[in-house]
């Protein structure tokens, strides 16, 4: 049996270990003398035999940890109880904490990071269990940027293997207008402009739509897409009263903040809903603008799918309809201006290149023209990129150059050509 240790000041057997400030010690609670002090740097194995070690592996950084660990519990429950969640999201938000606190990834990242672990773990659990939770939501409540959060939010779906559903752009929308100050009678807030929550849900939900189904959406952020929908719902529902109100005094009014993308958005619906009343025949004599298509938008959500199929149809299918099947093909004017579909012998659309799919170099797409249905990075193509000139030392000829299989066959000699050069 191993010897009991004794204080030499008082003989009493009643020895503790006390850690004082991250440094362990060896106490007696008769007397209190200090009967062994270790180092900063020393774990409880190794104190005895005086070894240093990192401090990643010291009490001090278990400490630390704890510490750090027990005051991200209480921020992830905070906000469960701010959010309103069940009990079940508040226990697996809290598992997942813990989870990536003991991950080695998340040591050593700024202190800024690791308060939005929290933060994190409580919007993956959300989407996990379909809860309609957004980015800007748990931003707004954690004072974080966007962009750091969404960094931190891939580096722990990506050390813990967590998969994070995508949201539906109707649940989207749904948790996007709830946050809209318009539906309740206020003093800032004139009568005119206050709305029916359920109507305007609706009529934002099928501009949505719309707009998926004509490739705004594609590699869009979404709220912008949202407010834009969300600003010509409202403007439709009473438009002789809503007509003068910009984008800007909308989000002014919903108390809600105008994301920069969204001007862009609306332009973009306009002028697929200019493209769809020009299919009307009530409708084109009236010459409607930017303005005035708003009034309409009942009647051309009502007409949707007969209008985008007329409004994006080529004119060179209108002129071969008009000349009938196997009378020529379309002309080069007529291809610069449509887009690709079938010709009179049905074979299947071909591709359109970036170049040829804006005339105006990039630029966008000229008024007044029928554009086809393209995705926007068709229609409006970025400039590319000048490739660098080579430096003198890589146009330089060594001889190593690796041949390419075109080439190959030049260096290739039959023994009759071989015989000859001898």
């Amino acid at each position: 049996m191993a010897e009991q240790r004794c204080c030499p000041e008082c003989g009493s057997a009643s020895l503790v270990e006390d850690s004082h400030y991250g440094q362990h010690q060896l106490v007696c609670a008769s007397c209190g003398c200090v009967l062994a002090e270790g180092f900063l740097t020393t774990t409880h194995t190794d104190e005895e035999r005086l070894r240093e070690v990192s401090y990643s592996k010291s009490t001090g950084q278990k400490e630390q940890l704890s510490q750090f660990l027990n005051r991200g519990i209480r921020r992830v429950r905070d906000l469960c109880r701010v959010l309103r969640l069940p009990t079940v999201f508040e226990e697996t938000a809290v598992s997942y904490f813990q989870r990536a606190v003991q991950h080695p990834c998340f040591h050593q990242v700024s202190l800024e990071k690791k308060e939005l672990l929290a933060g994190c773990c409580v919007f993956v659990t959300c989407r996990q269990h379909n809860w309609p939770l957004l980015v800007g939501t748990i931003c707004s409540l954690l004072y974080a940027k966007q962009d750091l959060f969404a960094g931190v939010l891939q580096s722990l779906q990506k050390e813990l293997g967590i998969s994070v559903p995508a949201l539906s752009l109707a649940d989207m929308v749904k948790t996007h207008l709830n946050s809209f100050q318009l539906f309740q009678p206020k003093d800032n807030i004139p009568v005119q402009f206050v709305e029916d929550k359920e109507q305007l849900v609706a009529r934002t939900l099928e501009l949505v739509e719309l707009a998926s189904e004509t490739w705004l959406v594609t590699g869009r952020r979404p709220v912008p897409i949202v407010t834009a929908a969300a600003f010509l719902a409202w403007q439709s529902l009473q438009p002789s009263s809503r007509l003068s109100c910009t984008l800007k005094h909308f989000c002014k009014l919903a108390d809600i903040e105008l994301p920069p993308p969204a001007y862009l958005r609306l332009k973009e619906f306009l002028e697929i809903l200019l493209r769809m009343a020009s299919q009307l025949p009530w409708l084109r004599v009236l010459k409607l603008d930017k303005k005035t298509v708003v009034k309409h938008i009942e009647d051309l959500l009502q007409h949707r799918v007969f209008l985008l199929k007329n409004a994006f149809c080529m004119e060179g299918e209108e002129e071969q309809s008009a000349a009938g099947p196997g009378e020529g093909s379309l002309g080069e004017d007529s291809a610069g201006k449509g887009s690709p579909g079938q010709d009179s012998a049905g074979s299947p659309p071909q591709a359109v290149k970036p170049e040829k799919s804006c005339p105006s170099g990039g630029k966008g797409w000229p008024e007044g023209s029928r554009r086809p249905l393209l995705p926007p990075c068709l229609l409006y193509p970025r400039k590319r990129l000048r490739s660098v000139a080579p430096s003198v030392a890589e146009a330089a000829v060594t001889g190593l150059e690796p041949i390419c299989d075109k080439e190959l066959e030049q260096y290739l000699r039959s023994p009759e050509e071989i015989r000859a050069l001898q």
